[in-house]
């Protein structure tokens, strides 16, 4: 057993009855939380734990009008509930008798005795967690561990007990399981919302107690993700098709968050590099003309003749003119009517040697 669990006692407070020898193991260098209920009328009192064997010769450990101490013991107070929590921290083998008790103005203090049985081996009576906590109409098994072999019983505190292999407290069905060495395991069947309380193990002189907690089991809620669709107030998707369908809920891990948001973000860099690209490019093919089409170009003939005025000179040969000729051409490809000496453009260019 782990040297930080816990260990819990209770005791109900009521004047004029003689508390039985309660014996409670712990172990060397734990801590021990001791729950001490009272009655409602002491619900103003101050309450407080007292140390030593006597009664008459006890001092104070620690009191709930007063929170000075060592810093060995805590105390608090619930007064809805009607206890109050006492803590003792660091146990050793000196550390034995005790008591709790309610001061009552004019008159005797309300006290109850435990004795602690602080070992530096395995407890004599133990279990593995002290806190309990089990879901409604379901079962729960409590193991309880011990070094002798006494009489076995499972009780709620202040009912009864069961001491065969099955029985019943408050109507839930409690079976003992003795069959395996140095453990008999107690499995309460059909819990109910009234089976919350404290329990304990009993085995001889030794009560160890356990505190048991019945709650709704939780379910997982479904993830409310709206695709094409409307998305209802109970976490179900409306399709396109008026169809309902549910998305179950699926967690992911803080690991994966940082390398996902990396990844959005280069996906989206790269996007809108290749975004710009397109525009550059979009806007290069804009500025480039286009070549026109063979059909589009009109073709005009230009005949070039030699000036009578110019025949005369011996100089010049017809090696001296340039002759160039454009012919007009329609869209069809087919050649215009042959042109009139009016619509001829002369051009002479002479040769100088």
């Amino acid at each position: 057993m782990a040297v930080s669990l816990t260990f819990l006692l209770i005791f109900t407070l009521i004047t004029g009855t003689d508390g039985a020898l309660t014996v409670i193991p712990a172990k060397a260098g734990a801590s021990v939380t001791i729950p001490c209920l009272y009655e409602s009328k002491y619900r103003n009192h101050v309450k407080y734990l007292c140390k030593g064997y006597y009664w008459n010769s006890c001092s104070y450990a620690i009191k709930t009008d007063s929170q000075q101490g060592s810093g060995k013991y805590s105390i608090s107070d619930d007064k809805i509930q009607t206890i109050f929590n006492v803590t003792m921290k660091h146990l050793t083998v000196e550390n034995t008798h005790y008591w709790c008790a309610v001061e009552i103005n004019r008159g005797s203090d309300v006290r109850q005795y435990f004795q602690l049985s602080v070992t530096t081996g395995t407890p004599s009576l133990y279990v593995d967690n002290q806190e309990v906590t089990g879901f409604i109409g379901e079962d729960v098994t409590i193991s309880c561990h011990y070094r002798t072999s006494k009489e076995r019983k499972w009780c709620r505190l202040g009912r009864n007990c069961v001491t065969g292999v099955s029985g019943s407290i408050d109507g839930t069905t409690v079976n003992i399981n003795t069959k395996e060495k140095s453990v008999f395991n107690v499995t309460m069947k059909g819990l109910m919302p009234k089976s919350s309380g404290w329990y304990y193990c009993d085995n001889g002189n030794f009560q160890m107690p356990v505190h048991l907690t019945v709650t709704a089991k939780p379910t997982t809620a479904p993830t409310t993700v709206t695709t094409a669709g409307e998305m209802t107030t109970e976490g179900q998707v409306q399709t396109t098709k008026g169809e309902k369908s549910e998305v179950s809920s699926f967690p992911v891990p803080l690991s994966l968050i940082i390398p996902l948001s990396l990844l959005i973000f280069i996906v989206a860099v790269a996007l809108l590099f290749l975004f710009i690209l397109r525009i550059k490019h979009a806007k290069a093919q804009d500025s480039t003309p286009s070549k026109l089409n063979e059909g589009e170009m009109t073709y005009s003939e230009v005949t070039f003749r030699k000036n009578k005025a110019l025949q005369s000179s011996a100089a010049e040969s017809d090696a001296g003119v340039i002759f160039s000729s454009a012919v007009p051409v329609n869209k069809q490809g087919v050649k215009r009517t042959d042109a009139k000496d009016e619509d001829v453009t002369y051009s002479t260019v002479l040769h100088h040697r």
